[in-house]
């Protein structure tokens, strides 16, 4: 799989790969994709993934990822209009707070249908920095008082 296309597997042989120096060269292109992350730039590359889950997981994962930099999408969003039958909010909810690779599979795009700044495993904090990060106004979002993911 690589960030922002379909299909959800990768060669495995290909993550392991070193060069005669002893670098693997896919941590290198995760520092360079990383770097430019947090220069606040969209990254012109995609990297090879291969997450372990189930099945629901690799798919909410997979619509994770096509979520365009500096946009978001709601739960429920996920849910109805992703062609996953028969799931609530609430499994898409539980499926990103799985999520291995948060940032390169940017499960800080996903908000509450309300604009609720829930679920972030990284903390509400780390979520609002890496939206605003990305350009998203913030106006139209906020902090739930109470909640299972602050």
């Amino acid at each position: 799989f690589a960030y922002g296309r379909t299909g959800f597997e990768a060669d495995a042989a290909d993550s392991v790969e070193t060069c005669g120096d002893g670098s693997l060269p896919l941590l290198s292109e995760a520092e360079r994709w990383l770097d430019l992350y947090f220069a606040g730039k969209k990254p012109d590359f995609d990297l090879p993934i291969n997450l372990s889950g189930t099945e629901f997981q690799k798919k909410v994962w997979e619509i994770l990822c096509t979520i365009p930099y500096g946009a978001t999408m709601t739960y429920g969003q996920i849910a109805a209009e992703r062609g996953i039958a028969r799931m609530s909010a609430q499994a898409v909810g539980g499926a990103v707070g799985h999520n291995p690779l948060s940032i390169i599979v940017p499960c800080h795009r996903v908000v509450g249908t309300n604009g609720s700044l829930t679920g972030y495993a990284g903390g509400i904090d780390r979520k609002i920095k890496l939206l605003t990060l990305e350009g998203i106004n913030m106006s139209a979002f906020f902090v739930p008082k109470k909640g299972t993911a602050l």
